[in-house]
């Protein structure tokens, strides 16, 4: 699906489209229960997770503004910060050494594994772009939700370094998705 027809579908959903929500459903739920898995760890909680993000969804349609940027990145922004509350919530004691370097989501169909193992991959390629610290720092914040004052730490960076290597990494992998 196209970054215009989900735009269209967002758009269709914050007038009360109920064929619009579930068509846009089908389109994102699995990239954005991919997101959920690899920050919670535990599909139940995933899932959760992403019916959570749906519900905003439905409740917060109207307030995505089509700015040029891709309707995935509101979507999945949703669904990293519901699962982001979620773990915190339940204080895990996950490391980011646990996790691998790639970005797999998996979904219900064969058509949504293969969508989503395409954009893992092209999102795997931008963080190989980066320098390695600011690839796992930015990892780190965005899939583990550590927070700066941690991550600074962990780094043995001060902190408003942290904040300028998240903001300048956010960009070059903005820029290199973009291609």
């Amino acid at each position: 699906m196209t970054r215009q027809e989900i735009e269209t579908l967002i758009g269709s959903v914050a007038l009360g489209d109920r064929k619009a929500f579930n068509s846009l459903y089908d389109a994102t739920s699995a990239k954005l229960l991919g997101v959920c898995l690899r920050i919670l760890r535990d599909r139940a909680a995933a899932e959760d997770a992403m019916q959570d993000t749906f519900i905003k969804v439905w409740k917060n349609a109207d307030r995505f503004a089509v700015n040029g940027y891709s309707p995935m990145t509101w979507l999945i922004t949703i669904a990293r910060n519901t699962s982001i509350d979620r773990l915190r919530a339940s204080k895990p004691t996950a490391d980011i050494d646990d996790y691998t370097d790639t970005i797999a989501a998996s979904g219900p169909t064969a058509e949504g594994r293969i969508i989503a193992t395409g954009e893992a991959r092209r999102i795997t390629n931008c963080f190989a772009e980066l320098e390695p610290t600011r690839s796992a720092a930015i990892k780190a914040a965005y899939l583990d939700g550590l927070p700066y004052a941690e991550l600074a730490q962990k780094f043995n960076v001060p902190l408003n370094t942290m904040r300028t290597w998240l903001r300048r990494g956010l960009i070059a992998l903005r820029e290199c998705l973009s291609k």
